[in-house]
């Protein structure tokens, strides 16, 4: 049986992908999940953060969102049983490819995958909702009424977080990287029986001419944005940047100066610099600033009934 795996035997050295040879899997053990993979997500692998975490090995698994069918389980093993259709994300310590015919996962990585939901759409969501569900919901609390600024919504973590934050009733604004990007958020409708839009306002920053902080505290009548959720920000001006995408990317003094009184700011940039000036306005307004890393979830495992629970 071949499974995936990546490797890279040196800084700044090209990543090799190679598919490696297996003749048998190891013993089911006593929490095991044996699994007949039946997708795959191709997710990045962060290399850079598993040798932070001293987990780096040569040979780097590829493809850790998988869904598929249970075919045996463990002895200890109360979640599941064969034939029961199941979904998760490996650990980031796993010496499993989940590009492979045949994976063993722990139970405490899996949830039962709703029926309806067909296996690609399984594998190819599970991870862009957990991101935008721990952003909203553990990072910021979002609740009805909040007004919600999701940045490159068009991307499928911004289209989930929007549709999660409609759902819990908040007012949803958005921005676009390009005219496709506007006519596709465009397009995005409520759920059935919903009359408010599924977003407020989609601000189209492609040309680099709209000011992002600017719509944002027009669109809320001056109040600003209760909740951020941005794609990265530009850490400098434009001149410092060599560049398009960084350019189109808000900068964090613009986002600073959109959040509203005891708002928060969710962000994927995880070299965020912050001078003083600026942590003295996020202190004026009583905001927060929260860094969005899914991977926390699996690196202890105290949190393991809330992960569950988000899957």
């Amino acid at each position: 049986m071949k499974a995936l795996y990546c490797q890279q035997n040196s800084a700044g050295e090209e990543i090799a992908f190679v598919f490696q040879e297996r003749e048998n899997l190891p013993v089911t053990r006593d929490n095991d999940v044996k699994i007949q993979v039946k997708a795959c997500a191709l997710s990045w692998t962060d290399i850079k953060l598993l040798s932070e975490m001293k987990m780096k090995k040569e040979f780097l698994p590829v493809g850790r969102e998988i869904a598929g069918v249970v075919l045996e389980v463990g002895s200890k093993v109360s979640f599941f049983q064969p034939d029961d259709e199941v979904v998760g994300i490996l650990p980031l310590d796993s010496e499993e490819s989940g590009l492979c015919e045949v994976a063993l996962v722990h139970e405490h990585y899996l949830v039962h995958k709703p029926e309806k939901v067909p296996w690609v759409e399984a594998a190819g969501t599970i991870r862009d909702g957990l991101r935008a569900y721990t952003a909203l919901h553990y990072l910021s609390h979002v609740s009805p009424g909040k007004t919600v600024l999701v940045m490159d919504g068009a991307s499928p973590f911004g289209t989930i977080a929007i549709q999660l934050a409609q759902h819990r009733g908040a007012k949803v604004i958005s921005t676009a990287y390009s005219l496709e990007d506007k006519q596709y958020l465009e397009r995005l409708r409520p759920p059935v029986g919903t009359r408010q839009p599924l977003i407020a306002r989609v601000i189209d920053v492609s040309n680099g001419k709209i000011d992002v902080a600017e719509s944002c505290l027009e669109e809320t009548g001056g109040l600003g944005v209760d909740i951020v959720l941005d794609a990265g920000v530009r850490l400098y001006s434009k001149e410092d940047e060599s560049t398009l995408k960084p350019q189109l990317l808000p900068h964090k003094h613009d986002i600073i100066t959109l959040l509203s009184v005891g708002g928060h700011w969710v962000t994927t940039e995880k070299n965020l610099q912050l001078d003083p000036p600026d942590s003295h306005c996020l202190f004026l307004k009583g905001a927060t600033v929260s860094f969005l890393n899914d991977e926390v979830w699996n690196l202890s495992n105290v949190q393991q009934g809330k992960y569950l629970y988000i899957l």
